[in-house]
């Protein structure tokens, strides 16, 4: 019992360092700011509460049946971890090389009512939980394993980390004014550099399991020919 709570909490510290640099709760907070100008206290905490609960749901369906969606198209999942380690190599180098944009003015104040009708789109659909945090998920979810009390546990990581993910996010847009004001943009950028740099790495990682698993099958491909 503890060495699979053992590995719950290290696959959940997973699923967030990989996904938190690309959804980068910090990196949005002056867009939702921004777009929720008009909104009262209240209001933007239910709007960070909305879009925490969007984009839960999103990950958690990503990570639980978008393997599958790959393997109705005839995609294995080395090939899957090869590709999806590329893809989190490429979002951690270009986190790394990015410069400091700064967030985009809204073009006109919207209503409370109008801000409050797009707590998904797009505000958590593709502003927070884009196509890179989607495609993430998807890599991270084709690890099955092979026995179903270790499917138990890596499904239990999976939405513990997923979890944290969303929290992340209620936490960062609830108090987007007050974080942004203590930590500012020095702070801010050494953040998403450092997570951008274990995005990397992680992907790297993802990438070599994936390369192995295609190199293991060379031998029985070989002897077939």
């Amino acid at each position: 019992m503890g060495n699979d709570l053992r590995l719950v909490i290290e696959g959940a510290l997973l699923v967030f360092a990989a996904l938190l640099p690309i959804v980068n709760p910090l990196g949005g907070a002056p867009v939702f700011l921004a777009m929720t100008a008009d909104c009262s206290p209240a209001l933007r905490a239910s709007m960070a509460k909305r879009i925490g609960i969007n984009a839960f749901f999103l990950l958690v369906g990503s990570v639980a049946v978008g393997s599958y969606v790959l393997a109705f198209f005839g995609l294995s999942i080395p090939i899957v971890q090869v590709g999806g380690g590329i893809v989190v190599c490429a979002a951690g180098w270009d986190l790394l090389r990015s410069g400091e944009d700064a967030p985009p003015a809204p073009a006109a104040s919207p209503s409370a009512t109008a801000i409050a009708s797009r707590a998904f789109y797009p505000l958590t659909l593709p502003l927070t939980v884009g196509p890179g945090s989607i495609s993430v998920a998807i890599t991270l979810g084709a690890h099955h394993p092979a026995s179903k009390p270790t499917l138990l546990v890596a499904g239990l990581a999976n939405l513990a980390g997923v979890t944290l993910i969303a929290a992340t996010i209620f936490v960062c847009f609830r108090y987007a004014d007050r974080i942004l004001q203590r930590i500012g943009p020095t702070g801010t950028n050494v953040l998403v550099r450092l997570s951008a740099f274990i995005l990397l790495c992680i992907g790297v990682q993802i990438a070599w399991s994936g390369v192995s698993a295609l190199i293991a099958t060379l031998p029985a491909a070989v002897g077939r020919d």
